[in-house]
């Protein structure tokens, strides 16, 4: 028990390091909290401060998945010792979950940070890297048929728990429960872009939509 939460810790501490706050301090202070939606995410650096901006903040939030998912779980830590019981698997998948609420909970910047998509990214890409296609093509299928953003997000969320249900199920069942849990979990913190598109407020990307009604 105590390996578990010492490196769930661990990996909360990383994921609470937010890409765009470093980015934003070597930008010369910039804080995308007080720009555009108030996110902390990628998106939101995107429309607020450019793609070279938004590509070192994306590197960082997936290199917190990275982490959290393929490096903590196997760590030799002093005084900490191996805990026969615990399951490999699991403690990987608590390390990954981890990841993810430290970049949307982050402790080190108030607890006010992104909403997860770019860290679990990045725990799928280690967990199980031939997840990544099917979950970028819904994402794209989503965001140029619709054009928001969140809406895509949340959508190749919950693709990953299905493509695992139709393909590798009972064989990955800690990975499916990892998956349905993380995709309600990216629905939860999506929850005010859905309230946005309730209220027709919500950004939309038209100009990447293939189908938008010609004016």
């Amino acid at each position: 028990m105590l390996e578990l939460s010492v490196k769930f810790l661990l990996s909360y501490f990383i994921g609470s390091v937010m890409g765009s706050m470093l980015v934003g301090r070597l930008r010369g202070g910039v804080d995308i909290r007080t720009m555009g939606s108030g996110n902390a995410g990628g998106t939101n650096a995107l429309r607020t401060q450019g793609w070279i901006f938004a590509l070192g903040v994306l590197i960082i939030d997936i290199g917190k998945g990275v982490l959290g998912a393929g490096v903590v779980p196997a760590l030799d830590l002093p005084f900490i010792a191996t805990d026969p019981a615990l399951s490999r698997d699991w403690l990987t998948m608590c390390c990954a979950a981890a990841a993810v609420i430290g970049h949307v909970w982050p402790m080190w910047h108030s607890f006010r940070g992104g909403k997860g998509a770019a860290t679990l990214a990045g725990t799928l890409a280690v967990l199980s890297p031939d997840l990544i296609l099917p979950v970028l093509l819904v994402w794209a299928i989503t965001l140029t048929s619709f054009g928001y953003v969140g809406l895509a997000t949340m959508a190749a969320g919950a693709a990953a728990p299905t493509y695992l249900a139709a393909t590798r199920l009972p064989e990955d069942q800690p990975l499916f429960i990892y998956c349905v849990a993380m995709a309600l979990y990216i629905i939860f913190s999506h929850r005010s872009n859905l309230q946005r598109m309730r209220d027709g407020t919500e950004s939309r990307q038209a100009r990447l939509m293939l189908f938008r009604r010609q004016r």
